[in-house]
């Protein structure tokens, strides 16, 4: 028998409680909780309904068999290349991102590659009708047999479909339409989303398919619902981008199969979404030349290196308090590293406003990075500009030292690959065996102020 009881949940995070309480215990949150009735079930059996005829036994480590991934290539290479080299049967995925960001339009561009190639896919909605999906579908060119379509948010006839249909891959669009008949709970609710997800969860596992699944996101930017809705699922993707700027950039910030720090980069077009096979180059389109507080630096997202131009303005304050902003770079960071120029270089920077951009909307977190922005925050002071066929890279530290990083070669390399002359790196990572026969001339230095010194 199942007993209903009533508690209360976070809508930020999930956190559950007996009572309502006016600030969240878990994200610190006013007045997020939500009285919903859950259903407390009998031991032995799973959130799925299923009941296990026999009890699970333990295996010694040495006894269980390790069987060969097999991975499904999804004809988009920058999605194969965030997932770990293709889709996982089997997996549960979870895609998140702003409204109208792309989610949509990426998943039934790679249902369409799918299906030309032979596999099954299933595409269920349950925010458009069957018309409004063939209408996006005609615009992408998708028009294989092997894509299936169903409009539905019962997740019983979900799981039928599934079974009847034999499809490979599944495709959930969104979680948060998706509803369970034995909760009475609404769409969209935490207790909702939580057993539809584990539901998913089940049926990946039990007929090895793969399932990706939609998530709406908060004003925050983190998926909409529990938050262990993210702890339940083996991947999770976020769609990142500026509404107003063509590109997209796709990150995984958890993956069971594969690396966490790979992007795919994306631009959108009246035909959807096409792959950006060289990043560098589309971000460092239009830069100006020959600008003050214009700078150049070399970042590693995951295997590959990327150009990417830092911008900073500097001018006199009009107000008792100096403004800091920092867009695509951490604002704590900055505040850091002008305090280094300010104690270690002697800059005046108390009264003056600051202004850090990384242009093309790109979100850095390489401190490699930290020598481009305390240049290009002195040069805008100083209104000189730097060569422009300079490229930074190093990271500052309090002492007003710059200090080696990794993969030097490869960021060198990127640099001489896009025409660059020069190159300004730690002197830890220089190697004149490796770097006296390079294209591209290099200057190592050793602290801010030496890189100081060759602002022309």
């Amino acid at each position: 028998m199942v007993k209903e009881k009533t508690v209360f949940f976070c809508s930020e995070c999930g956190f559950e409680a007996s009572k309502w309480m006016g600030q969240c215990p878990g994200c610190k949150k006013w007045n997020t909780f939500v009285e919903e009735k859950t259903v407390a079930r009998k031991t032995g059996t799973v959130s799925s309904g299923i009941q296990y005829k026999e009890r699970p036994r333990p295996t010694a480590i040495n006894k269980v068999e390790i069987t060969e991934e097999v991975r499904i290539k999804t004809g988009i290479c920058e999605l194969d290349r965030v997932l770990g080299g293709g889709i996982v049967k089997g997996s549960l995925i979870l895609v998140g991102g702003d409204p109208g960001i792309g989610k949509s339009t990426l998943l039934l561009q790679m249902c369409r590659n799918l299906s030309d190639n032979g596999t099954a896919v299933l595409y269920v909605s349950g925010e458009e009708s069957l018309t409004q999906i063939k209408m996006r579908g005609e615009r992408l060119g998708a028009k294989s047999d092997k894509l299936l379509l169903q409009s539905d948010n019962d997740l019983d006839n979900i799981a039928a479909s599934l079974e009847n249909t034999g499809a490979e891959v599944l495709i959930i669009d969104s979680i948060q339409t998706m509803a369970a008949a034995e909760v009475d709970n609404a769409p969209g609710t935490v207790t909702q989303v939580r057993e539809v997800t584990s539901r998913l969860l089940q049926m990946s596992k039990r007929m090895n398919t793969a399932i990706f699944i939609i998530g709406h996101v908060t004003k925050e930017g983190m998926v909409a619902g529990p938050r262990t809705l993210e702890h339940m699922v083996d991947s999770v993707l976020y769609f990142e981008g500026d509404g107003n700027a063509g590109f997209r950039l796709l990150r995984a910030v958890k993956n069971r199969f594969g690396s966490t720090n790979e992007i795919g980069v994306f631009n959108m077009t009246d035909k959807g979404l096409e792959e950006v096979n060289n990043p560098s180059k589309m971000f460092l389109n239009g830069r100006p030349l020959n600008a003050p507080g214009s700078v150049v630096v070399c970042s590693i997202e995951g295997t590959r290196a990327i150009m990417l131009e830092i911008q900073a303005l500097v001018c006199n304050s009009n107000f008792n308090m100096a403004r800091r902003t920092a867009v695509g770079v951490d604002y704590n960071r900055v505040n850091l590293l002008m305090a280094v120029l300010e104690k270690r270089a002697g800059m005046d920077l108390a009264g003056s406003d600051c202004y850090v951009n990384i242009a093309g909307g790109l979100k850095l977190s390489d401190p490699s990075a930290d020598l481009g922005i305390a240049l290009a925050i002195a040069s805008s002071l100083r209104n000189r500009a730097l060569d422009e066929g300079c490229c930074i890279i190093g990271e500052l530290g309090l002492a007003g030292e710059v200090r080696g990083i990794r993969n030097i070669m490869q960021r060198i390399s990127e640099a001489e690959k896009m025409g660059f002359s020069s190159c300004i790196i730690p002197a830890s990572n220089y190697d004149k065996d490796k770097m006296m026969n390079l294209n591209i001339k290099i200057y190592p230095v050793s602290t801010v102020n030496e890189a100081l010194s060759l602002i022309r």
